[in-house]
């Protein structure tokens, strides 16, 4: 048996816009997350990520706008919580064109999309990336998404991930069968670019999709891009164990991280797939310095900055419950709702008791990550112990101070976790799935493989 430390999995977590996870940071001096509209802005994360030994950069995304909190949309303007936003795609094959290992997590809600269209713009995505693209599968989780995208409302949850499989059994289709690997021929003698015979279409029917034709790319490095998932409900894990490679948890400590990832482990044991085929990464938040104190003393300058009421805007969006119309100064378990009740029990843990403005100022550093604050071994220390005990292959680092966030990680961190043998110093050739360990073409058992040889 190996005494080799396990391998711990980088992934940067942001998002094209002022603010992510944390409210009000960009008041802070130095702070650049206003430039996220420039491509150097992005060019320069990824140059930094990739010399800094981090294995992803996962950008996130909305399609819609926080508008819970106070039955509006301006507190989330105010705060610039996660609003004004770009669409993530276009910035890929540039940051791509600058790095030579880093891989790109991009997030597309296929809610609003049709498979045809989306397999050719992730082929594409591939093709720039020499095959370091993975997809971050959502189904979206805002009203006003579904409301400004020709809907009433927004589509019944387990219905999102019905129409979702269908989604993905296209997608696989396109990707792994309908070119054959020595169907583009280039053969100027006979004048013939593709040879037809090695082409289909896939005769797709379906209840929510009809695709007969074929795909309109060659085949890209990966074919199918590697496959993120973050659903946290029962039939989001159950979606998850099924098709994503690798999942993202957010947990606020490391007993219920660990039931959660065992029992992803297992459904995907019951799906014909092997326990160790998903990698599983959790969300932190780490504020680090040279030393303790000197980290606790950034840790209490980042509380200062941050939004109560922009961390509330948050909150109302992913919970679905308005905070605003409660004094901000009441205890919430004294509430009249059961729903304000469970949604605040996401944070802290069950029987601990938050007013409004305490909850907001919580989630205004990290969101819904747990913070991690100290020296480089401090720090070190602290991913060991979340990564051995929840079982999990690594972390996405949410970003507080754009970019004092990722150069003190990639500086201080990541040389830490090297000398422990956690980081490689080196990272091995081929594309992002070969990168992250796992085998290309996807492994026996998962519906690509299914589909490929269908």
């Amino acid at each position: 048996m190996s005494d080799q430390p396990r391998r711990m999995f980088l992934s940067a977590f942001t998002i094209s816009s002022p603010g992510h996870q944390s409210m009000g940071m960009w008041k802070l001096p130095g702070d650049k997350s206003h430039e996220y509209k420039s491509l150097k802005y992005w060019t320069d994360l990824a140059k930094r990520l990739d010399r800094g030994g981090f294995d992803t950069l996962f950008v996130a995304d909305v399609l819609g706008i926080y508008d819970v909190y106070q039955d509006s949309p301006d507190p989330a303007l105010k705060n610039a919580a996660q609003v004004p936003i770009l669409d993530p795609v276009p910035a890929i094959a540039a940051m791509a064109s600058v790095t030579e290992n880093l891989g790109f997590g991009v997030t597309v809600a296929l809610t609003y999309e049709q498979p045809y269209s989306f397999a050719r713009r992730m082929s594409t995505l591939d093709h720039l990336t020499d095959g370091r693209i993975a997809w971050n599968i959502v189904t979206s989780y805002l009203d006003s998404a579904a409301r400004n995208m020709n809907l009433d409302g927004q589509i019944p949850h387990d219905e999102r991930y019905d129409i979702a499989d269908e989604f993905m059994d296209v997608c696989y289709q396109l990707w792994e069968r309908s070119w054959d690997d020595d169907a583009v021929v280039r053969d100027a003698e006979a004048g013939m670019y593709t040879d037809p015979s090695k082409v289909r279409g896939i005769e797709h029917k379906g209840k929510y999709f009809t695709v007969p034709g074929m795909a309109l790319c060659e085949p890209s490095p990966q074919r199918t891009p590697v496959l993120f998932q973050a659903g946290a409900s029962s039939r989001g894990q159950e979606f998850a164990a099924k098709h994503a490679e690798m999942i993202f948890l957010i947990s606020g400590d490391t007993t219920t991280l660990r039931r959660s990832v065992d029992k992803i482990r297992a459904q995907a044991e019951e799906v014909g797939r092997g326990r160790e085929d998903v990698r599983v990464l959790a969300g932190v938040t780490v504020v680090v310095a040279e030393t303790d104190a000197e980290a606790q003393a950034l840790y209490k300058q980042y509380k200062e900055a941050g939004s109560w009421d922009g961390g509330l805007v948050l909150f109302g969006g992913w919970s679905g419950v308005d905070l605003g119309a409660l004094p901000s100064y009441e205890p919430l378990d004294h509430a009249d709702s059961n729903s304000i009740r469970s949604a605040a029990d996401m944070f802290g843990g069950a029987g601990k008791s938050w007013t409004a403005e305490q909850l907001g100022k919580y989630i205004a550093v990290g969101g819904a990550t747990p913070v991690i604050v100290g020296s480089p071994q401090t720090v070190a220390d602290e991913l060991e112990r979340w990564m051995d005990e929840g079982d999990i292959d690594g972390f996405q680092f949410a970003s507080v101070h754009m970019p004092y966030t990722y150069e003190s990680i990639t500086e201080l961190v990541v040389p830490e976790l090297r000398r422990r043998g956690r980081v490689p110093e080196e990272r091995t050739g081929g594309t992002l799935r070969e990168k992250l360990g796992f085998k290309s073409p996807l492994l026996q058992g998962h519906p690509a493989e299914v589909a490929r040889t269908s």
